[in-house]
C-alpha cells in the first residue's frame, strides 16, 4: 500500500524474544540517525534489567532511547498512556530531524501505534478495582467472565475469556464508563507513513538462543536482581513481578523448585511466549520479514533507503 510522501516516516523492527533486534536496531539508528523508541511491554520497568533484556548502558548510548525505565514495578502504565507517550516520543523525534524506529516485540503495544487503537478510558476506581480482584482470587476467573457474559456478553464473546487480566479490565470499563468495551475501540491510524520490518530465525535457533538468553540471566544475576525486588517491597502478585522469568525465580527463592528447574521452566515458557509473539505477528498487515539466519542487513539498508527517498513509498 503506498502511503501519502507529506507524512513523516516511522520504521518499525518487530520480532519475537531473542531474535536479535537490539543490536540490529542499534546498527540502523547509527547508520539514519536514529532514535529508538521501546515497545516492549517489560522494559518500561525501572530495576528490572536483566530479567527484561533491557539494552544496556552501553547500549543504550550507542543510540537515544525512550520509553525505557518508565515506571517502578508497582506502578501501572496502561495501554492509552503508552500510546499517547509513544506517539510524543516520535513527534519529538521528528522534530529534531531524527528517525523514529519503534523496536519491540510486545504486539499489543506495536498496534497501539501502527494502527491506532482507540482505547476505552475508564478513569481510575480503586474501590472498584480492589472488589474485582477479590473475587478473581476468592472465586476465579471464571466467576468474573460469567458476570462479564451477562453485564457485557458482546465483548466476552470476542475477548479471551482464559485471560484473567483482560476479562476484569473489560468488566472494570462496563461499570465505570456503562458502555460495553468492544462499542469504544476501533482504529485511528496515526499520521505517520509506516515501515514494518519482521525479524525472524528458524524455530529451533530462536528456541536455542532463548536458551542460551536464560542462561546468561542467571550468569549476569537474575536471582539477585529478582532477590532486591522482593526486599524492596514489591508484591510477588504484581503484574511486572509475575512476569517470565521473575515468577520462576520467586518460585525458587521460596523454595518450591531448584535452581535448575526454574530455568528449565523458563526456558520451556520462554518456547511458548515465543509461539504466542508469532501468532500476533501473523495479524499485523505489510510486514516484510527477513530471515537473521541469512545475510539481510544490506536488503533492510535498502528497503529503509527505499522507503525514505522521495517518490517512494512502502508500508
Amino acid at each position: 500500500m503506498t502511503t501519502s510522501r507529506s507524512l513523516p516516516p516511522l520504521i518499525v523492527l518487530l520480532g519475537p524474544t531473542a531474535v536479535g533486534k537490539t543490536e540490529l536496531s542499534l546498527r540502523l539508528c547509527q547508520r539514519f540517525d536514529g532514535e529508538i523508541v521501546n515497545a516492549d511491554s517489560r522494559q518500561i520497568y525501572r530495576e528490572m534489567a536483566i530479567g527484561t533484556a533491557k539494552p544496556t548502558p552501553e547500549e543504550q548510548a550507542r543510540a537515544p532511547h525512550h520509553l525505557v525505565d518508565l515506571r517502578n514495578p508497582d506502578e501501572p502504565l496502561t495501554l492509552a498512556e503508552y500510546q499517547q507517550l509513544a506517539y510524543q516520543a516520535i513527534d519529538q523525534i521528528h522534530a529534531r530531524g531524527h528517525l523514529p524506529f519503534l523496536v519491540g516485540g510486545t504486539a499489543l503495544y506495536l498496534r497501539a501505534v501502527t494502527q491506532g487503537l482507540r482505547i476505552p478510558e475508564a478513569p481510575p476506581h480503586p474501590q472498584l478495582r480492589a472488589e474485582l480482584e477479590a473475587v478473581l482470587a476468592r472465586e476465579g476467573r471464571e466467576a468474573l467472565y460469567a458476570r462479564l457474559q451477562t453485564l457485557d456478553p458482546a465483548t466476552a464473546a470476542v475477548i479471551d475469556g482464559k485471560n484473567p487480566r483482560r476479562v476484569l479490565r473489560a468488566l472494570e470499563i462496563r461499570l465505570i464508563t456503562g458502555r460495553p468495551k468492544v462499542e469504544q475501540e476501533g482504529m485511528e491510524p496515526p499520521p505517520y507513513r509506516i515501515l514494518h520490518i519482521g525479524l525472524t530465525r528458524p524455530r529451533h535457533i530462536l528456541h536455542q538462543r532463548a536458551d542460551r538468553r536464560v542462561e546468561e540471566m542467571i550468569r549476569q544475576g537474575l536471582v539477585e536482581e529478582t532477590r532486591r525486588l522482593l526486599e524492596a517491597g514489591y508484591d510477588p502478585a504484581l503484574p511486572a513481578m509475575t512476569s517470565l522469568g521473575y515468577r520462576e525465580i520467586i518460585a525458587y527463592l521460596r523454595g518450591e523448585m531448584s535452581l535448575e528447574e526454574a530455568m528449565a521452566r523458563m526456558k520451556v515458557e520462554t518456547h511458548r511466549f515465543i509461539r504466542h509473539q508469532y501468532t500476533w505477528f501473523r495479524k499485523m498487515p505489510d510486514v516484510h520479514w527477513f530471515d537473521l539466519e541469512q545475510e539481510v542487513e544490506s536488503q533492510i539498508v535498502a528497503l529503509i533507503e527505499a522507503f525514505l527517498a522521495p517518490g517512494e513509498g512502502a508500508s
